[in-house]
């Protein structure tokens, strides 16, 4: 019964986001197998949280949760990234944003600036974000919020953040990624080895499952019409893996011009290209794979190919579309 309810859950893992649940977390234990699940909604999506152990670790992820949000949720007024982003000059950064602040400096530097958290007023501008939709952003307008855009001009210097009256500093680009982190070593600093933990589809796996094999997730296929059905699956070998896609969050303005949710930092435009999603795997944190899955989107297929030459250590599964318009699969 346990194997058969874990082979279940984990296609189930990719479905869960889109299903509606109440703000509860209940835990189902697997006795014969010694194994805990968590589940429950934070950061605005839902989460699972598998380990092998029969001890209950609610609260403390609950008090990780909080304070995690309370240091990186750019959607509450009283967090310290929505206070410097105010220009509170009094903040001093806990080792959350620290963490998030240092990440994002390499990544920046790494993918050339296509992964960029300082594009937030854009992105908001466009629709995606907490600020009001324009339907039309005029050249003048975008070349105004790109003056206010580029990590390279923020810096922290005694954990305190520098940087213009005008720019913003925001995570939610790879928030997800940081907090499975978080919850990841927080599990393995109470010794456990076989873990999985899902935020939104995001995914840091550890160890095996309860039928002692890698974990087992699927890809969503590029659907727009807002169905879901999954065709590849994955396993994790103590990886992490992050998507990101253009086919299902996006836009038409006036003009009959598809706006997406993925803005290019180097030119401020929100134009879809033929690469419609990324699937990133690493052994590493879920934090960097979610940060170079959207830069992968910004970069677009022949880019990103070039990039992933000089990082072996990315694997990847890329959907884009051929001259035909037909769907194909590039993998490493």
């Amino acid at each position: 019964m346990a194997s058969k309810y874990y082979s279940f859950l984990l296609v189930f893992l990719v479905f869960f986001q889109a299903c509606k649940t109440e703000n509860k977390k209940e835990q189902v234990q697997t006795t014969q197998e010694s194994f805990t699940k968590l589940r429950g909604n934070v950061f605005g999506t839902t989460y699972n949280i598998i380990y092998k152990s029969t001890e209950d670790f609610q609260e403390p992820i609950n008090v990780i949760f909080e304070n995690f949000n309370n240091s990186l949720s750019t959607y509450i007024p009283t967090s310290l990234i929505s206070k410097i982003n105010q220009n509170d000059t009094t903040v001093v950064v806990d080792a959350y944003f620290v963490e998030a602040f240092d990440k994002a400096k390499r990544l920046y530097k790494e993918t050339d600036g296509y992964f960029d958290p300082t594009i937030g007023k854009l992105i908001n501008a466009y629709g995606f974000g907490s600020g009001k939709e324009k339907k039309n952003l005029t050249e003048e307008e975008v070349k105004e919020l790109m003056k206010i855009t580029g990590f390279d001009k923020m810096t922290l210097e005694g954990n305190k953040v520098v940087k213009a009256p005008e720019m913003e500093f925001n995570v939610n680009a790879y928030a997800k990624g940081l907090g499975i982190d978080v919850v990841g070593r927080f599990l393995e600093s109470k010794n456990i080895q076989d873990y999985l933990v899902e935020i939104g589809g995001e995914i840091r796996a550890r160890g095996k499952n309860s039928r002692g094999s890698e974990w087992k997730v699927a890809i969503d296929d590029p659907k727009t019409d807002g169905s879901r059905s999954q065709s590849r699956f994955i396993l994790l070998d103590n990886q992490s893996m992050a998507t990101s896609g253009n086919y299902r969050k996006f836009k038409v303005n006036e003009k009959g011009e598809k706006i997406v949710h993925t803005v290019n930092p180097k030119t401020g435009l929100a134009q879809e290209n033929n690469l419609l999603s990324a699937s990133v795997l690493m052994n590493g944190d879920c934090a960097d794979v979610d940060a170079y899955a959207t830069a992968f989107m910004a970069m677009g297929l022949e880019k990103t190919k070039l990039f992933l030459e000089k990082h072996p250590e990315l694997k990847v599964v890329l959907l884009f579309t051929n001259d035909k318009g037909e769907i194909e699969e590039f993998s490493n």
